[in-house]
Formats: structure tokens, sequence, C-alpha cells
């Protein structure tokens, strides 16, 4: 491309993402940079202010364990970790976020995040371990406490980081495309930090045509941080522990609040409460399905039999919930009062975070404290800070180790990925959910201390491969050649025998996902021979990868999107095929592995992409108890 400029950006640590994440990353590296005379960058396919999970707002900090006032314990949060997956945690991992976690919540509340406060002074918890918040201002409130440490001069807003950059086994920096300009970046650094988020529209979902674009977590989350590591040679975790959330159905408003402020219940259209009346099921789970709170994978699954034995919709009672609180107050006029201030959360719990739910209240004349509302399984989203797993395999904190964890657990680095000068957090880093927004920026920060450690103890200059790095260029801007050449072998854009366009892959993909590996259409059922079929689909998929095309850079920007989004796709099948058993019944189902194998699956399945020889490699690894 004769008019695209090369931009080269030398630094010793590279930030690769501006969401929650990478913000904990800028406000700890700015620290130690100043320290010790780093450079550092931060580079973010958005606006920071603006960009991750939290770009929207949100409602509540899910992870604050409350430490100082003796709430919680550090074994309290992770025992909770552990028993919602099933057993499959990184213990080191899930303790190493929780001891700081407390501290980065309070430094929001210095920052200026107003935190909701009881009339004594104490935090208004939504449950155990959530905080209200007024939080339509959450991510500008934090990114400006980023942007501020780490000084805007450092930081690189609209490109998208593509491919890393290998010096032999270590990494070098990265390469991408500015998303407005002719501009394609070349990023040499000592140190990378992968904080690109998880991955949303790997498979079809439930909202299409008008409402196509819309899921519950940030649709411009494609799969970098997977794409990025794997293609490093690092090695992978839990890609088959993908998270379905249950949502309100259409407009994916959360319903966490609903659950655990308002104390709503949910209930089939027959008037059945099925954490009730399927309760027996539980039985089927071992020690999981008597555990309190019940894990949530399998709390879907109580809801989803109910719908596959045709008792659907699901309601939430929003109506029920709101007039049993209210009716607590005796009094007539301060009931009124009290059922105001009821309607007025119930809206601005979306209001703050997810307006399409408010919208979809009101364009369907629904007011909550009227009537229920419906909700349902929404697709499989791919987030290793929420509920489900998936992400890189890091080193875990050197003090949390034991003499049976250090051979497993620790390689000198903490949230160093296997490949040296690689780290991860975040959705980028696996093994350790539950930490959501706050464990984030706190795991971040953590990152961020040993990303700088490691590059003053291996302060070699990064070695890189011009040569290399042009072929990238060409390779990364091929899409918009394929496009310019082509386009007139047919009337219509759109259909033309010579391109792929980036709307039709993604669509490809999500039919691929959906049917074959456990989407929404068959129920989040899937089987070895289904499997093997995506798995077939997919090698198609990428073959004719080959020949996207794109119109400008917005298309460029959702190609790259979709073949990140493939690649994430592919650990997820393989990983599901390897794990012989059902241990996640509620976010997928394996018809022909229907019972979880304790004995031979009770570990993490791995993996490794070889970049020299392009192979997969899926193996074992233990869990070991810390706590």
């Amino acid at each position: 491309m004769p008019n695209w400029e090369t931009v080269e950006v030398n630094t010793d640590l590279l930030i690769c993402g501006g969401g929650m994440g990478g913000c904990g990353c800028a406000v700890e590296a700015a620290y130690w940079a100043k320290k010790h005379g780093l450079k550092v960058t931060l580079v973010d396919k958005a606006a920071m202010d603006r960009s991750g999970a939290v770009a929207m707002g949100l409602s509540a900090i899910n992870q604050y364990v409350g430490l100082k006032d003796g709430e919680n314990t550090i074994k309290d949060y992770v025992d909770y970790v552990r028993n919602d997956l099933m057993g499959v945690t990184r213990e080191d991992l899930v303790a190493s976020i929780a001891r700081h976690v407390d501290s980065t919540v309070h430094l929001f509340e210095k920052w200026g995040l107003p935190l909701w406060k009881d009339a004594e002074g104490n935090y208004v918890h939504e449950g155990r371990w959530q905080l209200m918040i007024n939080g339509e201002s959450y991510k500008v409130i934090v990114a400006e406490a980023a942007k501020n440490a780490l000084g805007i001069d450092n930081i690189i807003e609209r490109v998208f980081i593509t491919e890393p950059l290998m010096d032999g086994d270590k990494v070098a920096g990265a390469v991408g495309f500015s998303i407005r300009e002719n501009k394609f970046y070349v990023f040499k650094a000592k140190a990378v930090i992968a904080v690109m988020g998880g991955a949303v529209h790997v498979f079809k979902p439930r909202s299409v045509g008008e409402g196509l674009g819309r899921s519950w977590y940030p649709p411009f989350n494609s799969g970098a941080s997977a794409y990025f590591t794997i293609r490093a040679g690092a090695e992978m975790t839990c890609q088959e522990v993908r998270f379905i959330p249950v949502r309100f159905k259409d407009a994916y408003g959360p319903v966490g609040a609903w659950f655990l402020l308002f104390k709503s219940t949910a209930t089939n259209a027959k008037g059945g409460n099925y954490m009730v009346e399927n309760r027996s099921e539980l039985e089927k789970w071992g020690a999981y399905g008597k555990i309190k709170p019940v894990p949530a994978n399998l709390r879907n699954w109580l809801m989803m039999l109910d719908v596959m034995d045709g008792k659907g919709p699901i309601y939430m009672q929003t109506a029920e919930a709101i007039k049993n609180i209210s009716e607590q107050t005796p009094d007539e006029k301060e009931r009124k009062k009290k059922l105001k201030e009821l309607e007025s959360e119930a809206w601005e719990d979306f209001l703050d975070m997810t307006v399409s739910q408010a919208l979809l209240w009101a364009s369907t004349n629904t007011a909550p404290e009227e009537k229920p509302s419906e909700i349902a399984a929404c697709e499989p989203y791919f987030i290793g800070s929420h509920s489900g797993a998936s992400g890189a395999w890091v080193s875990g904190p050197e003090d949390l180790q034991t003499d049976a964890t250090k051979a497993d657990y620790f390689w000198g680095y903490t949230n160093m990925t296997t490949v040296k000068g690689l780290f991860a957090a975040g959705d980028a880093s696996g093994a350790s959910s539950h930490k959501f927004s706050s464990g984030s920026l706190a795991e971040g920060r953590i990152a961020a201390k040993a990303a700088c450690k490691f590059i003053l103890e291996n302060n070699d200059a990064p070695n890189v491969d011009m040569a290399k790095v042009e072929e990238l260029k060409t390779a990364i801007l091929k899409p918009l050649d394929t496009f310019s050449e082509n386009q007139g072998a047919s009337t219509d854009p759109d259909i033309n025998p010579h391109y792929l366009r980036p709307k039709m892959a993604m669509f490809r993909l999500q039919k691929i996902m959906d049917e074959y590996a456990g989407g929404v259409s068959t129920n989040f059922m899937t089987s070895k021979e289904n499997l093997e079929k995506g798995l077939e689909l997919l090698d198609w998929l990428k073959e004719d990868y080959e020949h996207l095309g794109a119109e400008d850079l917005h298309e460029l920007l959702r190609a790259w999107e979709n073949i990140h989004r493939t690649w994430q796709a592919e650990a997820h099948i393989r990983t599901i095929l390897f794990r012989e058993e059902t241990r996640w019944p509620g976010y997928y189902f394996r018809s022909d592995m229907p019972s979880m194998d304790d004995e031979n699956w009770n570990v993490f399945v791995n993996s490794r992409w070889d970049p020299a020889s392009g192979e997969w490699e899926m193996f074992k690894k233990p869990i070991h108890l810390i706590f």
C-alpha cells in the first residue's frame, strides 16, 4: 500500500488495551517508570474514556472482599470462586487479586466514583461481594486517573493491535493499524501486557436483524487478547469455559440487581419456581450441587430444563419483588414514597449500564412495578474476568506458592505468560474468574509491576526483523487491496466471486459456532461429532479469509476482528472436544458425555499453538488446593 505511512514506536513497556485492566496497568506502570526511568506506551483500539467492558457504565462493583472490616477473608473469596467454577480454579491467582482489590476500590472512590453509603456511612452491598455505585461515569473517572498518571503523550488511541512481534521465544512488541488514518504502527518493546478484553459475537446472538450487534458484553470485544497470546505461542487455559449469562431477553439487561438487591424470583410461564421444582437435578453434580450459593452454571441449567420441557417463557417477577419490599413499610405515605424510590432504582439500574433495556421497557409500555419481564440465557461469551475462565496460563505470585504448586504455577514474574516478556491481565489471563471490573484493574496493577521488574532484570533492546514486519504489513492490509482490485466484478458490492466481506464472514462464523459448538439454537448442546464438523467448517472459513475484502478502514478493522474471533472459536472447540465430560451444564452440555467425571477431568485443560509448526497441542494440568 504505497499511501500508507509506517510509524515506529520504541518503548520499554507496551500496554495493549485501555479497558479496566489497561487502566490498572497504566496507573501502576507510571509509578515504576518514573522511579526507574522507563518509557511506557499504551495503545487502545478505541478512546480510553469509553473503551472496554465498562464502557457504557455499571451499577455495581462486583468484587469487594471487605478485608479491613473483617467482612470476609481471602479464603472466603477463593472458596466462592472455586465452587462457582466447579473446582477448576487457580487459587493462587484468585487470592493474588482478592488481597489487592479492596485498595483498588478505595482508589476509585478517591478518584471521584460515587459509591452508595447508608446512614452510618457504610458501603451499600448488592450481595456479599458487590457494592452499589452510581456508575454511569465509572470508566470515564478511571480512565482520567490512568491518563493523568501515564501522560497523554504516552497514549495512542484508535489503533488496533493485530499481531505480536517476536524475537525468538521472547515477545518484542506488536504491530497494528490506525482505524482513522492510513498509518501502520510498529511497536518495539522489552515487555508487552495483553489486556485487550474477551470475545463477543463468536456465537450467533439472540438479537439479529434490527438488533444486530446487540449483546450483553461489549460488541467490540473481539478476542484480540486470545489471538495475540495464542499467536505468540503462549500456553492457554480453560478455553472451554465460556460464560452464558441469564439476562432480560432482547435488550440484555443484567439481572443481578433484581436477584440480589430487589430479592426477586424467576418463574416459568406456569408460575413454577425452577430453582425449587428442579432442585433434585442438583444431586447429579456432586458436591457442587449442594453448595450455597448454587454455582451460576447450575442455576442456568435448572432454568434451561424448564425451557426444554416446554415451560417457557421464563419471567423475572419484578412487580412482585417491588410490592414485597414496599409492603415492609407499614405507613401508607412512607410506603408510597418507598415505591417511587424502588421504581426509580429499577429504571436507573439500566440507564447507567444497559440503556437498551430501559428503551425496551418504554417502547413496550412495560412498567416493572406492574408486570414481569422475560429473561433468557444469552449466547456464549469468552470473558475470563467474569464467570468464565478462558485466557492465557500465567505465573502466580511466588509468596502464595507451596512445594506442590511451584512447578506448575510459578516461573518468575507474576502474570507473565509462558512467553518471555508477555504478560496478561483481565480477560486475557485465564483460570482466575470472578475478578470483574475492580479485580481486572487490580490485576492490571499486579501485571504492570511485574513487567517493570522483568524489564529491569532483562534490559535487552528488542530485536525486530523488519523484513518480517513488512510481510505482516502486506498481509494485514491485503483486504483493502482485494476489495479495490475486484469491486468491479459485480454490480452488488456485497456479492462478489472474488472476495468475502467482513459481515458475511461474521455470519458464517456465528452460524458454525451456534449449530455445532452448542449455541442458542441447540439449547447449548453439542457432541463429539458436532464439534468435529465445526472444526472442519472452521478450516474452510479460514481458507476463505484469504479472500477477505475491506472497502475502508472500518471494514479492515471488522475483517481482522473476525480473524481474531475465529482463533478464539477454534481454541474453544478443540478444548471442549478434549475434555471428555460435561462439567458446566448451564454453559455447555455434551450430549454424548452428559456427566461430570471428577476422577479423570478434575484438571485444567491447557493448549498451545506452535508458531513454528502451526499445530495444536492439548494437555492436562493439575489443580492444586492452596486454601
